[in-house]
Formats: structure tokens, C-alpha cells, sequence
């Protein structure tokens, strides 16, 4: 009996295609795409194409914490009144 499984098993490999588990072989090997060089991004604030050197730049600047950010005049008006209001709190308690 174990000749019989055993010669099954043998002949179910030989008819069975072989590496099913192998991605094709058009995909590119993860090892070069990691090594690829980027020459173009996309921006995350507005999501247009950029250069590499814009890209880098945009990045530094977002990154630099003392950069000025533009936000809207009602949203610096709401940012003011909410740090008016932190500062007003401790004083007057009953202001939610």
C-alpha cells in the first residue's frame, strides 16, 4: 500500500504545473525596484507632479518648525479666540 501512495504522489508531481507559488516573470524583483532612483513625486498637499529637487525642497519645508503656515483668516480667528480662551479659563472657571 505505501508504494501505491508513494507512486501517486510521484506521477500528481509530474503532471501538477510547476511553481505555482512564483510570481511571473514580468514582475519586477522587489530588490530593484529598491534601488531605483525616484525622478518624479507628487506633492502631498496638492497632489501635482514634481521634480526630485522640488520635492525635496517641499519636504524640508515642511519639516522646518518654524516655518509660517497659511491657513485661512477663519481659522486664525478661531485658532486666536480658542488661545484667548485658554488663557481667560483659569481665571473665570464657569466659561465652558
Amino acid at each position: 500500500m505505501p508504494k501505491i501512495a508513494g507512486l501517486a504522489l510521484f506521477y500528481s508531481l509530474l503532471i501538477s504545473p510547476p511553481a505555482l507559488a512564483l510570481p511571473p516573470p514580468e514582475d519586477t524583483p522587489e530588490e530593484i525596484l529598491r534601488t531605483e532612483i525616484i525622478t518624479e513625486a507628487q506633492s502631498p498637499l496638492t497632489g501635482e507632479t514634481l521634480s526630485a529637487a522640488e520635492y525635496a525642497i517641499l519636504m524640508e519645508q515642511l519639516q522646518d518648525p518654524n516655518r509660517n503656515p497659511q491657513v485661512s483668516t477663519d481659522v486664525a480667528g478661531l485658532i486666536a479666540l480658542l488661545q484667548f480662551r485658554r488663557v481667560v479659563k483659569p481665571v473665570l472657571p464657569f466659561i465652558r
